[in-house]
Parts: C-alpha cells; structure tokens; sequence
C-alpha cells in the first residue's frame, strides 16, 4: 500500500508564495515612498491639462539702476519690482518661490536705504502672505539664512537642498509660481541688488496655467529632495514633464500664436521627458535663420572639477561648437554681450577671440563680441552688473537661470524657458521676442558695451587681471569665480 504524498513540493509552494506576497508588500510600500506627492494630496487647485489656459499675457521686466542711463525706444518695461507686487496682487492660495540667495534686507549698516526700499517691501509682502490666507512655499539649498528662518517662523514652509550631496554645485535656480497660474522666470535673485544695483531682465506671464502647471512640476521635483542626500531613481509620475522640446505646448502670448517649454539641468535633475538646458538651447540656436543674439553675464566654455582637494579643468564644447556652427555653415550673424567685471575669468577674452577668428577670411560671416561694464564697478562688483541671462533669435527666445558657462550646466541646478513664435502678431503690439530683441540692441548700442577688438586700454587691463589670476593661490580662486562673492 503506498504511503502519504511527500509535502516538500507543498511547503516549496508555500515559501513561493510568501516570497511573493513579501515582494508586493515591498512593491506597495517603494511607490509609497516615491509617490509621496500624490499620498499627501499636493493639490493642483483644480487645475489639469484638460482645463488649463494657454491663452496667456507676457511682460517683459527689467531692473536697470538709476544711474545706468540707457536709451528706451517705444513703451518702457515694467520695472523688476513691479512685477513681482502683481504677482503677489493676483495671489490667493499659493506663491512658490525657488532663488539661490535671500538677502532682501541688507544687514550693512552703511548701504543707502533709499537703494534698498524695494527689497524690504517684497520681504513685508512676503511675511504678510499668511494674514491674506496665501500659502508660501520655498525651495532653497540656503540652510543657514536669516530670512528664510524669519519667514518659516512666520508660516511659510521651506524646504532645503543638499546640492553638496546630490552634484557638488550650486542652486542656480529663479522662478516664482503663483496660485499655479502666473509665474516669472529671469535673472533677478531674491535680492535686494537685484532690485536696484544690478541690471536684471526677466518675464512675467499671467494666466499661463498650462505651463505654470509644468514649472510646478520642476518646483515639486525640488520640494522632494528635502532632507535627502541622494536623488532617487524612482520619482512620481506628478514630476514627468508635460512638455518639452519635441511636444512644445501650443498657446498664445498677447494674442500671438507660439510654443513653449521649461528645461532644467544638470541632466540628473531631469525628471522623465524633462528637455535638459543644453538641448534647449541648442534647438534655438538650430532653429535661427538670420540673427542670434546672446546677453550672459559670463561666457566660458571650461567646466571644472573638484574631488579631494584637486580642480581638474577640461574644454566644455557643447555650447561653443554650436555658435561655430550657426556662423560658419549657415552664416547666421552672432553678438555675443558679456559683461565685464573684476570676477570675469580671464580666458574669457582667449575664447571670445577665437570665436571672432572665425570672420577674419570669410565672406558673409559676422560674429561680434561687446562687453558690458558699468564705471562705478571699479568700486562695488555688483554695481550696474549686466546680470542678463537670455538668448533671442528671429523666430525664439531662451530665457535661463545659468551663466554659459560648462560647469554651470554640468553641476548646478537651473531652469530655461523656450519660447518660440510660430506667426506674425496678431494684435498691434510687438511680440515678445521683438522686445526683448529691442532690449539687447539698446544695450548693444549704449556706451557701456565695448569692443576690446582694437582697445588696447582695455587689452591692457585683462592682461593684468591674467597676471594676476595666474599668481592667486586655489582657495582664491575659487573665489574670483564665485558670481555672488
């Protein structure tokens, strides 16, 4: 008579499915953690890609200080900080703020106060957003800030980036979101400089949903990485990019039919189908058919490198082989504004010359290189600074937080918004593009902006700061590289 029916492959099969049931559990638990927005309820307002508005208004806004007289052809720009008070007009529920510096009241005792009254005014407003039932919500690698802290002790909800852990860099990024409607993105810092010692430019766009509800996704992208000290591989799908350089979104700007999209990098701060800086940057640039014309505060194609007290420095060529190219072989003409101060970095002046070799034998070839400087910067860095951070072309604008600069892209954190044309406008007004294109030639044209081509004062003058910068040590250096010094 045969036995009982041996019971390992019965307990075999239980641990399998033990094993499994463990495996779900973990599953679950992994999409809890990464989809942590989506369990805390982050709500969106009510607003989705079937309701938003693409029917939007844009302005374009600039801070110029007082004593930097410059031309103004047509309807002058909102100034910088009248831009952010609209913006704070038209808050309800929400304002989402993300900038490197927060120094909108200066702590020297000696600085003019009638320099520094529009900053101190944003700072009230801002304190003053919780007595209107506004949320306010920050996103900053600044762990040691005075304001910060005054403004979380007054309701305000910060949260903090490790860049040191996550790329070794820097927090490059400036925007506002406000009510996920209406948002702003430029050059200017939450920085009383930027409201009145440098030069800033920047736009405002009103009743923009669509793409505000993208910038909100690369605000929540930082909002998770608080308290980390690594980038998870795993994100929620309420940070994927809703558009990007291959599926712009199709809206209109003051009546004028155009796409866009926001970028951001370094690459590892690109969440899914997040279009990176650089790529951005590079579809303008393809795109250009007759002119492009470039406003940075610095230009240096080097990017560099610190690990265990050694800084290797290597040729960064994305940016540069591009302009070659858009010159050369399409014969696209190029001006390239820079500004001049005592932090530029003297190989500027090496590598903007070799762009200009690029004319010397050839026909239809135009590539002109001016630097912006202001008289009184001798004295005080920051003062009349061409802070400027864009890119305007015939047919598209690209408008960023980053110097062009290799190691700005490589390993700091930054945003770029892409705004393409794709009519005639509509309305009588000009569009965006032709003002900001106005703006540039106007500064292009002031007596600030200067050709070293020739100038041998001013070749005079960068030889010594070479001089110089090849005496300094590594920890200055670093120093003279650093923009906010």
């Amino acid at each position: 008579m045969a036995g009982p029916a041996p019971q390992e492959p019965i307990k075999t099969q239980q641990k399998c499915i033990a094993i499994f049931a463990l495996l779900c559990c973990f599953s679950v638990l992994l999409s809890l953690v990464f989809s942590s927005v989506d369990i805390w309820g982050d709500d969106e307002d009510g607003i989705t890609e079937e309701n938003c508005s693409r029917d939007c208004r844009i302005e374009l806004v600039e801070n110029i200080p007082d004593d930097l007289f410059l031309q103004v052809d047509g309807r002058p720009h909102l100034p910088l900080s009248a831009g952010f008070h609209i913006l704070l007009d038209h808050a309800k529920h929400s304002v989402e703020v993300v900038s490197p510096v927060w120094t909108l009241n200066p702590w020297d005792l000696e600085t003019t106060p009638s320099i520094a009254k529009q900053g101190q005014l944003l700072f009230q407003r801002l304190l003053n957003l919780k007595s209107h039932g506004v949320k306010l919500k920050i996103a900053s690698s600044l762990t040691n800030s005075a304001e910060l802290k005054t403004l979380a002790a007054h309701s305000a909800k910060v949260h903090y980036l490790n860049m040191t852990a996550f790329t070794r860099g820097e927090l490059h990024s400036s925007f506002w979101i406000v009510d996920r409607t209406h948002i702003y993105i430029g050059s200017a810092y939450m920085d009383w400089r930027s409201l009145s010692k440098r030069k800033e430019l920047g736009l405002v766009l009103y009743n923009c949903s669509c793409l505000a509800l993208d910038l909100h996704r690369v605000f929540l992208f930082y909002w998770q990485l608080h308290d980390r000290d690594y980038i998870p591989s795993i994100w929620s799908k309420r940070v994927t990019a809703l558009y990007g350089r291959h599926d712009a979104l199709e809206l209109q700007f003051n009546s004028s039919e155009a796409s866009a999209y926001v970028s951001t990098s370094p690459e590892i701060f690109c969440a899914k189908d997040r279009t990176r800086d650089v790529d951005a940057i590079y579809q303008v640039i393809q795109s250009a058919k007759t002119f492009i014309f470039i406003s940075v505060t610095d230009y240096l194609p080097l990017l560099s490198r610190s690990f265990r007290g050694t800084t290797v420095t290597r040729y960064w060529s994305p940016i540069d082989e591009m302009i070659r190219e858009a010159v050369v072989l399409r014969g696209v003409k190029v001006r390239l504004l820079i500004s001049f101060w005592k932090k530029t970095h003297p190989l500027t002046f090496n590598f903007v010359t070799s762009l200009q070799s690029l004319c010397m034998t050839l026909h239809n070839c135009s590539l002109e290189v001016r630097f912006f400087s202001h008289k009184e910067q001798k004295e005080d860095a920051q003062h009349g600074l061409n802070h400027n951070k864009y890119m305007v072309t015939d047919n598209a604008l690209y408008i960023g937080n980053h110097d062009w600069v290799g190691s700005d892209f490589a390993i700091n954190a930054g945003i770029g918004l892409v705004i393409k044309m794709n009519n005639g406008p509509t309305d009588r007004g000009a569009t965006i593009l032709e003002r900001v294109k106005a703006a540039f030639e106007r500064d292009w044209r002031s007596k600030f902006a200067k050709s070293l081509q020739g100038n041998k004062d001013q070749q005079s003058k960068y030889r010594h700061m070479f001089q110089k910068k090849m005496h300094m040590g590594s920890k200055e250096e670093k120093k003279w590289n650093d923009p906010l010094s």
